[in-house]
C-alpha cells in the first residue's frame, strides 16, 4: 500500500528543527516530590525525570544510603527503596539521615507491597522520611480487606502530605478484576483475545484505583500512574490507552527487562516509541545487573535515551565511528572510551560552573573517510589516522581546523584540549550569567 505522505509533507517534516525538548508532550497534571529545598516536578510540562531503585537490603541503612548516593550522583533524580519489613521501615529514617549528612537531598520513594498499610501506621518516622509512596493495587489486599488496606495507605499519604504512585504490574495483577473482565468479555458478541483483556485489566486497575483514591480525598495532583509489563508491544499499547483515558503523569518502565544488551534494547525500543509520542513523564530502565555489576548503569542508559531523543541533555556525548577495515588499530576506540568516561566524571563539577556544557558534542573518529566531516559538525573533534594513513590527527574546533596532533601523547593532549574548550566556551556563559545576576 503506498504511503499517504506526500513529498511536500515529508519535506515539511524534515524542515522542522529538532532541539532539546522540542517533541510534543502530553498535557498532564503536575506532581511535586520534595525533600528539604530539593523539588522534583513530574508531569505538567516538566522535563522527563530519571528514576532508579536500590537493590540493597533496606534494613542495612549504611549500604542502602551509599547506593542511593551513588545513584543520585550518577544522575538519578528520584530513588526508590524497598520497604518490605518492619526492620526495613525502621531504618528508612536512618537512611535519610545518612543521605542528608552526605549532602544528598534526592527524594526517596518507598516501594510497598502486601503490608504497606501496617508499616506506614507502625513506623510514622518512615512515612515522614519518604517523599512518595508506591502502592501496587494488585497486592494491597484481597477481598474485603483490599479497600480498607488501600484506604489506610491513602490515609497515610494524606496525613503526611505525600504523593503516591499507583503502580500496576502484570506479574501481580488484581485477579478479581481480571476475572470480572474475563466474564464480561465472554458475554461480548465479538470477544477480545486474552491479550487484549489483560491489557484492559492493567489500565482499568490503575484508573479505578486512582478514582478510589480521589474519592477518599487524595488530590489529583498528587497521583502518578504506571502499568508495567515485560513485553515491548504490550507496554506501548497499555500506555497509549492510559494516556488516552487520563491526564495523570505516567511513570514508564519495562519491568523485568533483562540483562545486558537485551534489557537495554527492550527498554529503549518500548520507551522511545512512547516518548516520541509525548507519553511519559518519568522513566526507569529496569536492568538486571551482572553479578557484582554497577547499579548506576540503568541511570546512564535512561539519561542517554532521553538525550539522543532530544528531550534532555545530561552530559557531553562522544560521537565515534564503529570501526572497519580502515581502522585496524584500537587506538580510536580506547580514546573514545577515555574521553566519554572523562566527560561523565567531570560533569558534577562542570554542571555547576559551565552551564550548557551538557549539550556539547565531541567527535573521536578513526579515519579520513568521515573523520574530518564529523569532527567539523561537533563542538570539538579529532580525526585519527586510519590504517596506512599519515600518522597525524587534525583537531577541529567549532567547525574550523585547529592544531594537528602527533606522537605518543595524542590522547592526553586531546583530552587537555577538550578541558580547555569547556572553560573557554562555557566559562564565558558562566561569567555572563553572573554578570547579569549582579
Amino acid at each position: 500500500m503506498p504511503s499517504e505522505t506526500t513529498p511536500t509533507t515529508a519535506l515539511n517534516c524534515l524542515s522542522q528543527p529538532m532541539t532539546c525538548g522540542s517533541l510534543p508532550r502530553r498535557q498532564t497534571k503536575q506532581v511535586k516530590l520534595q525533600w528539604g529545598d530539593t523539588k522534583v516536578f513530574v508531569g505538567g510540562g516538566a522535563p522527563v525525570v530519571v528514576q532508579s531503585m536500590t537493590n540493597t537490603d533496606t534494613a542495612d541503612a549504611i549500604a542502602t544510603a551509599i547506593q542511593v548516593r551513588d545513584l543520585a550522583f550518577a544522575g538519578s533524580e528520584v530513588v526508590r527503596i524497598t520497604v518490605n519489613t518492619l526492620e526495613a521501615a525502621r531504618e528508612v529514617p536512618a537512611i535519610r539521615e545518612q543521605l542528608d549528612k552526605m549532602g544528598c537531598a534526592v527524594p526517596l520513594v518507598g516501594d510497598f507491597h502486601f503490608n504497606g498499610h501496617k508499616l506506614l501506621a507502625e513506623v510514622p518516622e518512615c512515612a515522614t522520611a519518604l517523599s512518595k509512596y508506591r502502592i501496587n493495587p494488585g497486592n494491597v489486599g484481597r477481598g474485603a480487606k483490599r479497600d480498607s488496606q488501600f484506604g489506610a495507605m491513602i490515609e497515610a499519604a494524606l496525613r503526611f502530605d505525600r504523593p503516591i504512585r499507583i503502580g500496576v504490574n502484570w506479574g501481580s495483577l488484581d485477579q478479581e478484576l481480571l476475572a470480572r473482565l474475563m466474564d464480561e468479555n465472554a458475554c461480548r458478541a465479538e470477544p477480545w483475545d486474552a491479550q487484549a483483556v489483560m491489557r484492559e485489566a492493567l489500565v482499568s486497575s490503575a484508573l479505578q484505583s486512582a478514582e478510589q483514591a480521589v474519592a477518599w480525598g487524595m488530590p489529583e495532583n498528587q497521583i502518578v500512574l504506571s502499568a508495567k509489563v515485560s513485553a515491548v508491544q504490550d507496554l506501548i499499547a497499555v500506555y497509549r490507552e492510559l494516556s488516552r483515558r487520563c491526564d495523570y503523569p505516567l511513570h514508564l518502565g519495562l519491568t523485568e527487562a533483562g540483562m545486558g544488551s537485551k534489557g537495554i534494547v527492550s527498554s529503549t525500543a518500548a520507551m522511545a516509541v512512547l516518548l516520541q509520542e509525548g507519553i511519559g513523564d518519568t522513566i526507569r530502565v529496569s536492568l538486571t545487573p551482572e553479578p557484582g555489576g554497577d547499579r548506576r548503569k540503568e541511570v546512564v542508559v535512561a539519561q542517554e535515551m532521553l538525550q539522543v531523543l532530544g528531550l534532555r541533555a545530561f552530559t557531553p556525548l562522544v560521537i565515534a565511528c564503529p570501526g572497519c577495515g580502515r581502522t585496524t588499530s584500537t587506538f580510536f576506540q580506547e580514546l573514545a572510551d577515555k574521553v566519554q568516561t572523562y566527560l561523565r566524571d567531570q560533569m558534577p563539577v562542570w554542571r555547576k560552573h559551565y552551564p550548557g556544557v551538557e549539550s556539547m558534542n565531541v567527535a573521536v573518529m578513526g579515519c579520513v573517510v568521515n573523520g574530518p566531516g564529523e569532527s567539523k559538525h561537533a563542538n570539538i573533534g579529532i580525526s585519527l589516522p586510519g590504517t596506512g594513513e599519515q600518522p597525524v590527527a587534525p583537531v577541529y574546533i567549532d567547525g574550523e581546523r585547529g592544531p594537528t596532533l602527533k606522537g605518543d601523547r595524542i590522547a592526553e593532549e586531546f583530552q587537555a584540549m577538550v578541558a580547555d574548550y569547556v572553560v573557554t566556551r562555557y566559562g564565558t556563559a558562566d561569567k555572563a550569567n553572573k554578570g547579569s545576576a549582579a
